[in-house]
């Protein structure tokens, strides 16, 4: 198995995925069956590779193959398909592509539509990318299957950190936190609505604090927003934090809001391909708010473990940590559900086995 990989410098979702899907090759098929090639960490943008980063990357594949003679070819990550057609043109190999998100949501070029078209299986993450991969590319359901993300179970066992910017936060404050990028190529995100919501939260409850951790080329814009909003001793932007800040947010925090936009467009559609930091909220007992369409509603039952609220209305957001933030016994109950849900369904033992089943079925 020859896995085809985008940089894993990083900590993003899709980095998380890929490394995920690894280890569960490996403990399926053996160390010694499963190989990885990743993409050099340079690149120009976000999830856009250069033409000569990727002549690079495709001649260090094509030596890898030719040097193994793979039974499968993974590719997880669109940008890399073309390589693996060329590949697969070569060698005859049997190649896969997995779609996160949005970037299999709109038209594609030449390149990556053959890919597409010509690849023996299709991965989505979720029952949406699996609707518009259908819908936009015409590709046959039984060449698709699901395998959503898993809960990255380490972060659970980290211990919480005592310092940084978690003594900020006294033990008098109550916390609502999101965890996402800030990049002005990303504001389907919805920090913004969040914090156009706030004002009318916090006038009812004003020892409230909304944690932002992330960070990106919008910050600045966003820590702009809430000062104009008379916001500044209500929100707390940390940048990008530990492992361990991570975990003690998580475990502070009484509600983890991402009222993240789902658009759909043929040229420049955006949203979340699946949100797997809602995973790891509700893993920690939080109760979470999320958009009323797109993947994230895939995972949130609303009314059991969150609320769905309109993505585009702050005043749909207030309502929702309202809702939640005066009613704590509810609040904590909607926790536990949320717990208790992604340890059953999208745990790594589950990724696992359904990763197994679809080997199984064949290349």
């Amino acid at each position: 198995m020859l896995v085809l990989s985008p940089p894993l410098g990083s900590a993003g979702g899709i980095q998380r995925y890929t490394l995920t899907l690894a280890r569960a090759l490996r403990d399926l098929l053996g160390d010694e069956n499963v190989r990885c090639v990743a993409i050099p960490e340079a690149r120009n943008g976000h999830g856009r590779f250069s033409a000569g980063l990727k002549l690079r990357f495709g001649w260090q594949a094509l030596r890898e193959a030719a040097r193994w003679k793979p039974d499968l070819i993974i590719c997880t990550h669109l940008a890399l398909g073309p390589i693996a057609w060329l590949l697969a043109g070569f060698g005859g190999w049997p190649y896969w592509i997995v779609m996160h998100g949005y970037e299999a949501w709109a038209l594609l070029p030449y390149g990556k539509r053959r890919a597409l078209r010509q690849t023996d299986r299709v991965l989505v993450t979720s029952a949406f990318s699996r609707e518009q991969v259908v819908r936009q590319h015409r590709i046959p359901s039984e060449r698709i299957s699901s395998l959503p993300c898993t809960l990255d179970d380490t972060l659970l066992s980290v211990e919480p950190a005592r310092n940084g910017s978690f003594g900020l936060i006294s033990d008098r404050q109550r916390v609502a936190l999101t965890v996402a990028r800030m990049e002005a190529s990303e504001r389907y995100k919805g920090h913004d609505v969040v914090l156009r919501a706030l004002p009318s939260v916090v006038a009812k409850l004003l020892d409230l604090t909304y944690v932002v951790m992330g960070d990106g080329d919008d910050r600045s814009r966003l820590e702009s927003l809430a000062k104009q909003l008379g916001l500044s001793d209500h929100v707390l932007f940390t940048g990008q934090v530990s492992d361990s800040e991570l975990a003690a947010f998580y475990q502070r925090s009484e509600v983890f809001v991402l009222p993240a936009r789902t658009v759909i467009d043929d040229h420049n559609p955006k949203g979340e391909g699946f949100g797997i930091v809602f995973l790891e909220a509700m893993a920690f007992g939080k109760p979470v708010i999320g958009p009323n369409y797109g993947a994230p509603a895939e995972i949130i039952r609303h009314g059991e473990t969150g609320l769905l609220v309109d993505p585009e209305d702050a005043t749909s957001v207030a309502e929702g940590l309202l809702n939640l933030l005066t009613n704590p016994d509810a609040a904590r109950q909607m926790g536990k559900a949320g717990s208790k849900w992604v340890r059953e369904h999208y745990s790594y033992a589950s990724f696992r086995e359904r990763l197994r089943e679809i080997l199984a079925a064949g290349f």
